[in-house]
């Protein structure tokens, strides 16, 4: 297939435009690109609703779970240099997963019945979401532990906050959920570096992402869009949330701020069989090439229903496509109705930022705004419209 980006880009743009205007989305932005480079990009709006600062493809954005392919990616680097396996006890690396207990109900009292799970976690169900582990923003029975045990939710980035017990087996379910950020930790176990200072001297900075970071430097926060609530009556109002800037661990599964040209960067990896564009080999074509298969079987990925609706709405990408899951992405099995071929990579922010890789056609695109809760009920239509927009839909 052939795309031309004068043909889809001025569609774009007006989407972005049209959507800007109505007040929508405060300001987005766009980045598409092939394995030669970024081939388009377009923003729209402002950065704060209501504000002067144009939203432009440099404006700093909280990608958040867009991160857990930036970890595995690390993660990965270690598989290849034979640091850490993807299929040996994740405990061997880090202990306390050794010790995680799965949840058996609640007690009359109110308390969490735990055992000992049926199997070892590993670093492949950690990196597919077949841990067991499971979010608060879809899950009420981690909400309840939470409450019980005390615990603080992730985005405060505590390490207490990873004391949660499974939901599942390991193996047995794809659960969204932090498994990614124990996948970080164990990268920092093995290398004896801080997982952020990794990222920038293995993945990062060899893709010239100079724009990506867990802590916002000074020039970041200059062009950083805010966090958006969308309220009842659909209006949009700035908030002042943020990842904590000294946290106790850095949140690989979804710590990063980035920016959509950067992010183009690494997904441009996966249509580049792993080498920046220096040349550099960042992953090994066939380390690509595992990435980017099925990875849990015959599981497939499940609705996500909402628990905590401040943050998130009920999402499911495709509803009744099935969509399996790589080494730290989703993976649609089929044709998707926006015209991307099957076999294609992707995954979101809560924030409503998103990304596709196209190993078939050999496109990846970007798209980012800052509005809670995940998959807005504007903005979603708006990256599928673009997304379609670009594949001549």
């Amino acid at each position: 297939m052939s795309v031309n980006a004068q043909e889809f880009g001025p569609r774009v743009q007006a989407l972005l435009d049209q959507a800007a205007a109505a007040g929508d989305v405060p300001g987005v932005a766009v980045a598409i690109g092939d394995a030669d480079g970024q081939i388009f990009e377009a923003a729209a709006g402002s950065r704060t609703a209501g504000g002067d600062q144009a939203m432009t493809p440099d404006t700093v954005v909280w990608i958040a779970s867009m991160t857990k392919a930036v970890t595995g990616t690390a993660a990965m680097q270690q598989v290849e240099r034979g640091a850490l396996s993807l299929d040996g006890p994740a405990a061997d690396v880090l202990p306390e997963l050794g010790r995680v207990q799965v949840l058996d109900g609640f007690d009359e009292a109110g308390n969490p019945r735990l055992r000992a799970p049926q199997r070892p976690i590993t670093l492949r169900h950690l990196l597919t979401h077949t841990s067991g582990f499971s979010y608060d923003f879809w899950n009420a029975d981690v909400v309840r532990c939470q409450e019980v045990m005390g615990l603080p939710p992730v985005v405060s980035c505590q390490l207490a906050a990873l004391d949660v017990p499974l939901m599942a087996d390991p193996g047995t379910h794809w659960d969204y959920g932090v498994g990614i950020d124990f996948a970080g930790r164990m990268v920092e176990a093995v290398t004896g570096r801080r997982l952020g200072a990794y990222l920038a001297e293995e993945v990062l900075g060899p893709l010239g992402m100079t724009d990506t970071a867990f802590r916002i430097r000074d020039d970041m926060r200059a062009r950083l869009a805010p966090i958006h609530a969308r309220g009842a009556d659909g209006g949009l109002t700035a908030t002042d949330l943020e990842i904590p800037q000294e946290p106790e661990f850095e949140m690989g599964g979804g710590g990063l701020y980035g920016t959509v040209r950067d992010y183009l960067r690494f997904c441009r990896l996966f249509l580049n069989q792993g080498r920046a564009d220096g040349g550099g080999q960042v992953l090994k074509p066939e380390t690509v090439a595992q990435m980017s298969r099925n990875a849990m079987g015959d599981l497939r990925v499940r609705p996500l229903k909402a628990v905590l609706h401040d943050l998130t709405n009920d999402a499911e990408f495709f509803p009744g496509l099935p969509k399996s899951w790589g080494l730290s992405f989703m993976i649609n099995e089929d044709d998707a109705p926006t015209g991307r071929p099957a076999g294609s990579l992707a995954w979101a922010g809560l924030a409503n930022s998103y990304y596709w890789i196209d190993p078939k056609t050999g496109l990846a695109g970007v798209y980012a705004t800052q509005i809670l809760p995940f998959a807005d009920v504007k903005s979603l239509p708006l990256y599928l419209a673009v997304e379609g927009a670009v594949y001549g839909r």
